[in-house]
């Protein structure tokens, strides 16, 4: 069968560096770090005491009390994403039918916070079962999605998808076979995290996968830096409207970029750390660039996974090396979770948004926090510093996830 075409139409994005889609995409330009100390618990006994927090978030500017009161931060953050993508595609304004429009989210974790306190309130009461009635609806991964239908009435397909950090990844691209496929028009897609609780850091450091360098948060991420020592643990939310092209066309939309293969894998080598050769890493980009019929030397962009950690910052490019050769020195590879920190399952929405950026304007972010080459890092071009011009005509987005999750969206110049 002859396969449908899939454009971007709709962004929005709820990030520690910008609560909108223009205001994330100016600050990823001007090289803005979301890291500082920790104000949504009492973190001065932890390891690590500081994440790249929400600015300015306040439920209460966006639900009435009651409602806000049912729905965990991980729901509240994806709804305010996901109203701005639809806004921003004027979907709502065409004659579109609802059983046709789906929504696919992501989320590594879910309603941790609700979890947290309701099993505190149980411990500290002695063990007396007294419950929030909201307590499951509020903690499932997948109650997102269902809101954000239930306010649209969008009857399509509608599920989470849980890879750890490559589950925003992962809905994305099963929103675009979907689509492609035919069995659906629209497809809302993205990811949420809210997992800066007690609980989340705690468990991060008791992995020592966080960075500790809570003297200067703020350079705290730094990818491919020799001194780099942990990720920055983030939190927010990014969310996309992926549409059948001729649907598009018909209704006049504004189109971003075209999403034309999506790549999956597994390293099948441990439960946190990849691959030391980048197989996984390699196998993903290279089933992605095969999904969309293209040869490597077409790419010209890489947003990457690039978590700022030591065994993570090496895997990737030797993958990167090894599927491109010598064309790997002319692409143009950012790492921006140097200035938003790792945000788990929602890092894929938030970088495939950052990736359909650079392909629509033609200029890749930067990669921030550089101060010392590592000479176990391959020799490429990271963009160290300040934003860089290119002409990009395809563009990936890497996530890797913990169980060895592996996924690549690919993206081209429409």
């Amino acid at each position: 069968m002859e396969l449908k075409r899939v454009v971007i139409t709709g962004i929005g994005a709820l990030t520690p560096i910008g609560n909108t889609y223009p205001e994330y995409w100016e600050a990823l330009l001007n090289g803005v770090s979301g890291a500082a100390p920790i104000t949504l618990f009492d973190a001065s006994k932890f390891k690590t005491q500081f994440a790249c927090e929400l600015k300015n978030f306040d439920p209460l500017d966006h639900f009435d009390r009651k409602e806000a009161r049912k729905m965990d931060r991980v729901a509240q953050i994806g709804v305010v994403a996901a109203r701005e993508a639809i806004t921003n595609s004027q979907i709502l304004d065409s004659n579109f039918d609802k059983h046709r429009i789906g929504v696919i989210w992501g989320s590594g974790i879910g309603g941790l916070t609700t979890f947290e306190s309701e099993v505190t309130t149980f411990v500290n009461g002695n063990g007396t079962p007294r419950f929030n009635p909201f307590f499951i609806p509020k903690m499932i991964a997948d109650i997102t999605p269902g809101l954000i239908s239930m306010e649209y009435g969008f009857m399509g397909p509608n599920y989470t998808t849980v890879s750890a950090c490559a589950s925003s990844s992962n809905a994305l691209i099963d929103a675009f076979n979907l689509i492609r496929l035919g069995k659906a028009d629209a497809i809302l897609s993205g990811g949420s995290e809210a997992a800066i609780t007690a609980s989340g850091v705690g468990g991060f450091n008791a992995l020592h996968a966080m960075s500790t360098r809570n003297e200067d948060p703020k350079t705290a991420s730094r990818p491919f830096d020799k001194g780099r020592d942990g990720f920055v643990l983030g939190e927010g939310s990014g969310a996309i409207v992926l549409e059948e092209l001729d649907h598009a066309i018909q209704r006049g939309a504004t189109i971003y970029a075209e999403l034309v293969g999506g790549g999956l894998s597994a390293d099948a080598y441990h439960m946190t750390a990849p691959h030391p050769d980048g197989v996984g890493v390699y196998k993903v980009m290279k089933n992605a660039l095969n999904d969309a019929h293209i040869q490597p030397q077409e790419v010209n962009h890489i947003n990457m996974h690039a978590t700022s950690t030591p065994l993570g910052d090496i895997a990737e490019p030797k993958g990167i090396l090894e599927l491109f050769g010598e064309h790997a020195k002319n692409i143009q590879l950012n790492g921006t979770k140097s200035m938003t920190g790792h945000l788990l399952g929602a890092a894929g929405a938030i970088e495939a948004i950052a990736t359909v950026g650079a392909i629509y304007k033609q200029i890749v972010p930067p990669t921030i926090n550089h101060f010392t080459d590592d000479p176990a890092v391959p020799e490429l071009d990271f963009t160290f510093g300040k934003p860089q011009e290119k002409a990009i005509t395809y563009a990936m987005s890497n996530t890797f996830g913990f169980g060895g999750h592996n996924a690549c969206v690919l993206f081209k110049k429409y």
